[in-house]
């Protein structure tokens, strides 16, 4: 298939093996790359019921089939393991440049499965065999000095996979860091990785390049997607002007911005943690990953520190969520979180659940008081260093209040802590936070694209009418695109008819739109599956309580809350799932999945 190299590396850490595998041809018809490649991979390769902190447990990272081309924001790439956080299937994407050199090298992704005896990092080098390098004096540092010591071991141009010491300390929030400021962010998977005594992956050099069926008509497609990118407001001005943060100001004024772990929809100081005031005091130049033409990443200065950020999740999470208004603080938070290798969103949601505990009488430690600032980057250190409260807050929400028998203060989905909507403002969107194969994920059907954005069309963001049918589709393109493997922000000036196109003119295969969504269909409904076999089931298609039953009390999207009910039962309808939510055998026999229990 072209457009891919057909290789995966496999590892096994247990015996310091490598093995070099071909994809069969099939497989990458049916689930293209990225995602879907990994999702048919772990489902095919894990045992069921294991430990995710296990040996058994994979990391599969893998690239698609535009990786490396010159289709628009191709940089980025994909990871699926299982999750210490939800115990089921779990994808991530991050972008930078990682993927594509993994590429250039020669692999479409590695499989690392096993674990070390004592801390190693792989390294992947361009023309040579692969091999595994001690970390003894890597374990314990930073992101950025451990980057900074690789540097000096392999050269500067290499890019890294790394955990810091969150996920050396099996933290169950913990990240993996792509060159120490991107992240595979969510689920605890730098957890798994620690687990594994790997510290990193590092790729340096390869100069394989992509091979393309007609490269003079992807050309053609190409421009005119660049054309377009050029002309949407929000890839033309709002995300390389401002950032994701730009969505602060936004999400706000709808009343959906959570204040106070989820309390609240609206404030009127959140305007000072918002990407006008980042642009304006912190930003110090503009930065994109590779062959992105939008550039909505910020390199900025807080007070004596630098780093990247903070994104519209992390300066919520770790500002507002938290009766925080101080964009210092917000922003140093965010910089140590990616330092010690920390998901934000888990971060800020697990510490505002403590709050909430505080506020309640039902824990006894002032520092986990509401707008504390003085408190909040110890706070961070603790959670990465499996210190005092930090301990209980790195296990993630759930298992934190369930502590304290306070189930309402835990605001998850499956176990993986919301991010900044509240679903109460946005009834599509909260259905697909309900129905995320990865638990509480506003990425996997971005349903407030419809409901806020307007973008293609604007829907009513308090009905239920047609929200299951919208949802299904989303959800089927996302797959697709994570798959692909193309940033979700391109998507805001294309669609799928331009990823058909990019797709024929890269592999020579007849893709059309039609194509691709039962390609995304398939693969969702795969890790439905997974998730069934792990033991989740309905009950886990649901929201916290409050959700259900306290309307919002100001702001614009004040009176509501979320009718889950009537939408699950046709939501799985239109999926094709019987009442308890399980893929029918006439659906999964039409997409070719096999089950295994």
């Amino acid at each position: 298939m072209k457009g891919l190299n057909n290789k995966f590396l496999e590892v096994d850490l247990n015996h310091e093996k490598f093995s070099k595998v071909p994809i069969p041809e099939k497989i990458l018809e049916d689930y293209i790359g990225g995602r879907g490649l990994g999702v048919k991979l772990l489902s095919e390769k894990l045992p069921t019921n294991i430990d995710p902190l296990d040996p058994k447990n994979l990391l599969i990272f893998s690239t698609g089939p535009y990786g490396g081309t010159i289709v628009p924001t191709n940089g980025r790439f994909s990871l699926v393991t299982k999750s210490p956080l939800t115990n089921g299937i779990f994808y991530s994407n991050s972008g930078g440049a990682f993927g594509v050199f993994m590429k250039k090298c020669g692999y479409d992704g590695i499989l690392v499965g096993g674990t070390l005896k004592e801390p190693a990092y792989i390294l992947i080098e361009g023309g040579k065999e692969p091999i595994i390098k001690e970390a003894s004096k890597l374990w314990g540092l930073n992101t950025e000095d451990s980057l900074n010591q690789l540097k000096e071991i392999e050269g500067k141009k290499i890019n890294v996979l790394m955990i810091g010491p969150a996920g050396e300390n099996l933290v169950k929030i913990a990240s993996i860091m792509n060159d120490a400021t991107r992240a595979f962010g969510r689920g605890g998977v730098g957890a798994v990785m620690g687990s594994k005594n790997l510290k990193a992956i590092v790729v340096k050099g390869g100069s394989i390049k992509v091979d393309v069926h007609n490269p003079i008509l992807l050309k053609k497609y190409v421009k005119v997607a660049q054309d377009k990118i050029k002309v949407v407001p929000i890839t033309r001005s709002s995300l390389p002007k401002f950032g994701t943060s730009a969505l602060v100001n936004v999400i706000n004024i709808m009343g959906m911005l959570p204040i106070n772990n989820f309390q609240k929809g609206f404030d009127e100081r959140a305007t000072l943690v918002s990407g006008e005031e980042i642009n304006k005091k912190l930003t110090q130049e503009r930065e994109g990953c590779y062959a992105c033409p939008i550039r909505c990443g910020r390199l900025t200065k807080a007070g004596n520190m630098k780093g990247k950020g903070p994104e519209y999740e992390s300066v919520w999470a770790l500002g507002p969520n938290l009766g925080i208004y101080d964009l210092i603080t917000v922003t140093q938070a965010n910089y140590l979180c990616n330092l010690y290798g920390i998901d934000t969103i888990s971060c800020g949601v697990s510490i505002s659940c403590g709050m909430e505990l505080y506020e309640k009488g039902l824990l006894n430690d002032p520092s986990l008081k509401f707008g504390n600032t003085s408190s909040l980057k110890k706070i961070v250190e603790k959670i990465a260093n499996k210190e005092g409260i930090g301990v209980h807050i790195g296990e993630g929400s759930r298992l934190f209040a369930n502590k304290y028998n306070s189930e309402e203060t835990a605001i998850h989905v499956k176990g993986l802590e919301l991010p900044a909507y509240d679903p109460r403002g946005a009834i599509g969107h909260a259905l697909g936070y309900a129905t995320s194969n990865r638990g509480g994920c506003h990425l996997t059907g971005y349903m407030a694209s419809l409901e806020i954005f307007a973008a293609p069309k604007k829907i009513d963001r308090f009905t239920t009418a047609g929200k299951p049918d919208l949802l299904v589709l989303k959800q089927n393109q996302k797959a697709i695109e994570d798959s692909l493997v193309i940033c979700a922000f391109a998507g805001w000036a294309l669609g799928l008819d331009y990823y058909a196109r990019f797709l024929k003119a890269i592999t020579g295969i007849n893709y059309d739109v039609i194509k691709l969504l039962e390609i995304g269909e398939r693969i969702y409904n795969l890790e439905k599956i997974f998730n069934v076999q792990e033991g989740l089931g309905k009950k886990d298609d649901t929201l916290p309580p409050r959700f259900l039953s306290e309307p919002l009390k100001d702001g614009a999207s004040k009176g509501h809350v979320v009718p889950l009910e009537t939408m699950l039962e046709q939501y799985y309808y239109v999926r094709g799932w019987d009442e308890k939510g399980i893929p029918k055998s006439e659906l999964l026999e039409k997409l070719n999945i096999r089950l295994n229990f």
